[in-house]
């Protein structure tokens, strides 16, 4: 009876570490969420890397990306997204070919850069990870475990600057051992933008191709 006892109270104890963390976790991102809404707008460099050792993949992209609301202007592998609220519009330098979709803001699983920064509100188990020492700033790790069996992630790791509670790193690890890291170089906000920045400008590729 007494081991019996014994067995139920590590595990009550165990359950009840778990749910503190994971309530932890959830603060810290709820804290990360606040700071983002809080800027008019933010401008990131950052660096993104492939790995599949099965496949022998290794690559490594760099980009940038300016966020106001849910509008954007992304600059990644030779390609530029500009979504002005309404149109989403892919310029395409080497093919001088310009794409235009209409946004469907009901379809919640496209991934789109303004999500970047918010994507972890819903859909998770949270986890309280490890801390890291970066160049002298503490970068607390929140895992991220996807609810859904049907998503093709096992974890998402979020590294997130404890001081200044932005996100420094992403990392992904997909079932079948690919792992994405998107890590930020440069993290400014409020910037002097021009009042175009986030509009297509037709005039400015005179001879591409608009699809």
């Amino acid at each position: 009876m007494k081991q019996l006892f014994s067995i139920f109270l590590i595990s009550f104890i165990g359950f009840s570490l778990q749910a503190q963390d994971a309530k932890k976790a959830k603060e810290l991102l709820d804290q990360v969420s606040a700071k983002v809404k809080s800027y008019d707008n933010i401008v990131i460099d950052f660096k993104y890397a492939l790995n599949n050792p099965k496949e022998r993949i290794n690559q490594e992209s760099n980009g940038n990306v300016a966020l106001q609301g849910n509008l954007y202007h992304l600059n990644f592998m030779g390609v530029t997204k500009i979504f002005d609220g309404k149109k989403v519009f892919t310029i395409v330098p080497e093919d001088e070919e310009v794409t235009q979709e209409n946004y469907d803001a009901n379809d919640e699983k496209a991934i789109t850069p303004n999500k970047m920064l918010t994507f972890f509100n819903n859909g998770y188990k949270y986890a309280w990870d490890i801390p890291q020492n970066v160049k002298g700033r503490k970068i607390q790790f929140v895992k991220l475990t996807p609810n859904s069996n049907k998503d093709n992630r096992k974890e998402i790791l979020v590294g997130i600057d404890t001081q200044t509670k932005h996100i420094y790193t992403v990392i992904e690890v997909g079932k079948n051992g690919t792992k994405t890291t998107l890590t930020v170089n440069s993290f400014k906000t409020n910037q002097p933008l021009s009042k175009n920045h986030f509009t297509f400008t037709k005039s400015k590729y005179p001879n591409y191709y608009i699809n």
